[in-house]
């Protein structure tokens, strides 16, 4: 049995749309970005028992400089700190770049 879903006629544009118009997309996605990495080093922090002194030490940096990698808010992390940091948990970095794909109101319909 195949199943059909009906499109909304009331469905607008996705959120990713409003945040264009607005332009802030960008900002918005590097902060999400920014968090979800902040939040996994210290989740590795915290299951591998190594306080914020420890870790600055085995990246090599400042406690300061490593406050400023964890906090959220702060978007401005260079690729090798981001990679020091990783190496001290016991990590690596993974980049990508994916193609960005239109989202049609039926996809969004079956989101």
């Amino acid at each position: 049995m195949v199943k059909t879903t009906k499109l909304n006629p009331h469905m607008g544009s996705s959120f990713d749309d409003f945040l264009k118009e607005d332009g802030i997309y960008e900002e918005v996605q590097a902060r999400a970005l920014k968090r979800a990495l902040a939040e996994q080093l210290m989740d590795a922090m915290q299951s591998n028992k190594i306080s914020k002194v420890h870790m600055a030490q085995r990246m090599a940096t400042s406690r300061s400089q490593l406050d400023r990698v964890l906090d959220p808010s702060n978007l401005s992390i260079q690729l090798d700190t981001l990679i020091k940091a990783a190496n001290a948990v016991g990590s690596t970095v993974e980049i990508r770049l994916k193609p960005n794909t239109p989202r049609t109101r039926a996809k969004a319909a079956l989101a």
